[in-house]
């Protein structure tokens, strides 16, 4: 127990604020692994939020504004792929220029709607609810979002390590002339790779507005996770179940600093809201360097086996930021 948090009250917490930042994290995953890297990641996920809070706000329909926020994350998507892949404009500077720019306009066009009710994606319950234990009832009675996130994790690893398209797409990653060669189309693969990812981007700004944080504001209560996300996919190794681990630990958190605030409460509030951050990142460095020699050595000697090989020994893709032209 942490405060007042029962252990399945906090397993419970942990699960539904988790479930953004995971769906988040791995429409940057998939985006990395093509060989591009996305850096506005923060402020598509403010601008994400925004936009499905307001079209769920207007057209009283949370699909909809589910759908919003994809597809509002997609449309920086193809801004990115334009000027990355095909312009062969720098990732960093694309990156961070559209951050900035999408979190002005999350807060300067959702203004109007700022502080005012809206629908709220709420936790459903089982089929087989009654029968289970009450424990178990309290762990998964979760909003739809906990279970897409789930389901994403055990899709994105089968896609990854199994399919024709996952090889392929790590192919271009690794060395997008040698996919070229073979017949592939990088170009093409990369733009699909970051249109799919940044939709999912969209989805999990979306989650926060409709689900977790419900409302639109400023603060919003979403700043910040964009980081987050992808220091979970760098350190996380761009393996989607480590990267999937990492944000559960990440919210785990932020949970505890909440159960911690009741506990001490002497302590300035913004202590424990601020916290996770800084743990966050020193946590993933400890476990980024107590696996590091280990991935180098296994890697070189071709060692990698069965689901724990694939599990902890990821790197980066070879040729992550760097921009492919074709002759």
């Amino acid at each position: 127990m942490i405060g007042d948090l029962s252990i399945p009250v906090l397993i419970a917490s942990v699960l539904t604020a988790s479930a953004p930042l995971i769906i988040i994290a791995l429409g940057e995953t998939l985006t990395e692994k093509s060989g591009v890297i996305n850096l506005s990641l923060d402020g598509v996920v403010l601008f994400s939020a925004m936009a499905a809070f307001v079209i769920a706000r207007q057209t009283d329909s949370l699909l909809l504004g589910f759908l919003a926020g994809g597809c509002a994350g997609m449309f920086t998507g193809l801004i990115v792929g334009y000027f990355s892949i095909y312009l062969h404009l720098t990732q960093v500077a694309v990156g961070f220029a559209l951050s900035l720019l999408c979190r002005d306009l999350a807060y300067f066009l959702g203004n109007p709607y700022s502080r005012v009710q809206g629908p709220t994606l709420l936790a459903t319950k089982l089929p087989f609810y009654d029968s289970l234990p009450n424990s178990l009832q309290v762990v998964l009675t979760q909003p739809p979002t906990v279970w897409i996130a789930l389901l994403l994790i055990f899709l994105f690893y089968c896609f990854f390590s199994f399919s024709k398209a996952g090889l392929s797409l790590r192919s271009v990653g690794e060395n997008p002339a040698a996919s070229f060669a073979r017949g592939l189309n990088p170009g093409r693969i990369q733009m699909t790779a970051v249109l799919a990812g940044a939709f999912l981007v969209g989805l999990g700004g979306a989650a926060y507005s409709l689900s977790l944080k419900p409302g639109w504001g400023r603060p919003q209560g979403a700043e910040g996770i964009g980081w987050i996300a992808l220091a979970l996919v760098i350190f996380g190794g761009w393996h989607p179940i480590r990267v999937a681990l990492g944000a559960m630990l990440f919210a785990f958190l932020q949970v505890s600093g909440i159960g911690l605030q009741n506990l001490f409460p002497g302590v300035p509030a913004q202590v424990f809201q601020t916290a996770p951050f800084p743990l966050m990142i020193f946590t993933l460095v400890l476990m980024h360097f107590s696996t590091g020699n280990t991935r180098k050595q296994d890697y070189s000697e071709n060692k990698t086996q069965g689901f724990a090989g694939k599990l902890f020994l990821s790197r980066a893709p070879k040729a992550l930021g760097k921009n492919y032209k074709q002759e």
